[in-house]
């Protein structure tokens, strides 16, 4: 794998803003966005990108420059994205097992509102009465995903009002005039196959006679980007054209118009992020050599939290004889970030580049060991900028205080 900056330019970024650091290109991101928009653009779509992936305010500025809506998972998001300029309408906030003060909260900076559990549901048709839409996440009891921790609509999974509580559900539109606008259905992450997504519109047209105020589908996000060379990756083309048939051919039948959203997060910045850190030490031993670097699960939880694979390169030595490492992190844990890999010679002081940073990088970082977490760095239009600054031990310090308070 080749990144899209290249190398010496990386090794120089290594040198002015030191190491770990975390590095996006802005570019990548528009591009992605525009092969959704092609794959989308034979029905009617609005994209929100899922921000709980990457949520820099300088990333999110960009997004909103390309036109993007964005989906939200918390209350703090929702005020982010407001800073970074989308406007309300542009603003989706899906809750998960919040306290309804959350949900009030969201009503009232004026964005659209997906509730996943009935007793939120109802208490926001008490409360309201027909005067504010929502939309309602559903589980649909479908099994898809990379691995059981990011797969969503499951039986077993806590996301969505299950199918089985639909008659609650049709009795609050009845009684207290729940206005539901969409219907939105996730099924988890690193999904790959266009089939999912049908799956899924058979659930939500054998819904829709019941829901006369619908004007929207949601079909989540969570398709499928390569890690390997050569990886199976989700064919958004492929997706879009599968949909548009299914579309048509639902509209012809029923006399239905929908707009159908999507909530990519991973697919719009995975692969535009990378993150560089140093080699330490090498600690050979009988059966492996281990190459111990700067950073550690602190930085970026995925490979120990979720078996994730990024490909790794030795960008100071690229063309150096191949051999196996255990590349290992600083924490005191067992951080491991690849095994046995097959890596360009590795020397002390070498810089190492992990691909496919871009998503659930630095948004799933900690203190822990009480290490600092690291710059982030936006290479947009040939252009660098520093979006985020190495924190500081004064950081680490700065809320924790000494006070005593009576009970």
């Amino acid at each position: 794998m080749n990144p899209s900056i290249p190398a010496g330019d990386l090794l120089a970024l290594a040198e002015k803003f030191g190491t770990p650091l975390y590095i996006y290109h802005a570019d990548t991101i528009s591009s992605q966005y525009e092969k959704l928009k092609k794959a989308f653009s034979g029905f009617n779509s609005r994209i929100f990108y899922a921000c709980k992936a990457l949520t820099n305010i300088s990333i999110l500025k960009h997004m909103a420059e390309l036109g993007l809506n964005i989906d939200c998972s918390s209350i703090n998001e929702v005020k982010i994205a407001l800073k970074a300029g989308f406007s309300a309408d542009r603003i989706l906030y899906t809750s998960s097992n919040i306290a309804f003060e959350e949900i009030k909260e969201a009503k009232e900076l004026g964005v659209s509102i997906n509730i996943d559990s009935f007793s939120n549901l109802e208490k926001f048709a008490k409360a309201f009465k027909g005067s504010y839409p929502v939309g309602i996440r559903l589980r649909p009891g479908i099994m898809a995903g990379g691995n059981l921790k990011i797969s969503t609509g499951h039986d077993k999974s806590k996301f969505g009002i299950p199918l089985s509580q639909l008659n609650e559900i049709y009795r609050l539109i009845k009684e207290d005039n729940l206005l539901v606008h969409g219907l939105h259905i996730h099924t988890g992450s690193d999904v790959k196959e266009a089939s999912v997504f049908m799956k899924v519109a058979d659930v939500l047209y054998s819904l829709v006679p019941n829901f006369p105020d619908l004007k929207y589908l949601d079909f989540g996000g969570g398709f499928k980007v390569p890690y390997h060379e050569n990886d199976e990756s989700l064919d958004v083309q492929i997706l879009g054209n599968t949909l548009q048939e299914r579309f048509a051919a639902y509209a012809k039948e029923s006399g239905n118009n929908f707009q159908y959203w999507f909530e990519p997060g991973k697919f719009l910045v995975s692969e535009s992020g990378y993150f560089l850190v140093n080699v330490n030490v090498l600690k050979p031993t009988d059966s492996i050599c281990f190459a111990g670097v700067d950073s550690g699960f602190n930085h970026l939880i995925r490979p120990m939290f979720y078996d994730a694979y990024h490909s790794i390169i030795n960008i100071s030595n690229p063309n150096g004889k191949k051999k196996l490492y255990t590349v290992t992190g600083n924490i005191c844990e067992t951080d491991t970030f690849a095994s046995d890999r097959e890596i360009a010679e590795i020397r002390e002081n070498d810089k190492l580049l992990f691909f496919n940073a871009g998503a659930y990088g630095i948004e799933m970082a900690s203190n822990y060991n009480s290490r600092l977490r690291p710059a982030e760095v936006m290479v947009k239009d040939g252009r660098i900028y520093l979006i985020r600054k190495r924190e500081m031990i004064e950081d680490l310090l700065k809320n924790q205080v000494y006070e005593e308070h009576m009970l």
